[in-house]
């Protein structure tokens, strides 16, 4: 009888085994099953992207890979730049403030387009005459096969006076550096020579 129950205590030592050694093995189960959702939630949060709309309202965009939206951005950038710095009001204020933030976007090339207009009385004649003058950006061509960046730009500018509207072909071109992102520069881009290539009137309409 004694061996017996030897048997019998070390077939339930041997069961006690098989449970504990099956539920450690169910327990690392799932916490690498946890483990691997935690990773693969962290790498889904870390592709998105939130994108300001001219610093007015908030969007989510979802990407595989930032960089893939840096075309996008790059595009962008450029628009944005051209629709700063060539829009203006006959308000001396809303002219500099323009100009001022366009150049957060750009290097010393385009301040030197400003300088030089300024120098000619430019912006004097647009308040004096109270000409309002705007932008629309037809496209924005970018050679990403090499860096920097090589952009065209095709816009239209419309020269609108009392006595009539003006439309004027736009041409410019310029190279985009990667750089810092800040509140000023969201799209992390730097313009530089800048350069018009083409400027000229295509109709007038009167008013």
């Amino acid at each position: 009888m004694e061996f017996k129950s030897l048997r019998n205590i070390e077939s339930s030592f041997r069961q006690i085994r098989l449970f504990t050694v099956v539920l450690l093995a169910i327990c690392a189960c799932v916490t690498l099953y946890a483990l691997g959702k935690s990773y693969a939630f962290a790498e889904r949060q870390r592709q998105k992207i939130y994108v300001l709309d001219q610093g007015k309202s908030l969007m989510l965009a979802l990407s595989q890979d930032a960089a893939q939206n840096r075309p996008v951005e790059a595009r962008e950038h450029v628009r944005r730049f051209h629709e700063l710095f060539f829009s203006m009001a006959p308000d001396q204020a809303a002219i500099e403030s323009n100009i001022n933030r366009a150049l957060f976007l750009s290097d010393k090339s385009a301040y030197g387009y400003y300088k030089d207009w300024n120098e000619k009385g430019y912006y004097n004649r647009i308040i004096a005459a109270n000409i309002t003058q705007t932008v629309a950006v037809d496209s924005v061509c970018c050679d990403f096969e090499r860096y920097p960046y090589h952009v065209v730009t095709y816009a239209r500018q419309m020269i609108i006076r009392e006595s009539n509207i003006t439309e004027r072909s736009l041409i410019t071109e310029c190279d985009l550096q990667n750089t810092v992102r800040s509140d000023n520069n969201p799209q992390g881009f730097m313009i530089e020579r800048f350069r018009i290539l083409e400027n000229k009137d295509l109709r007038t309409i009167e008013r």
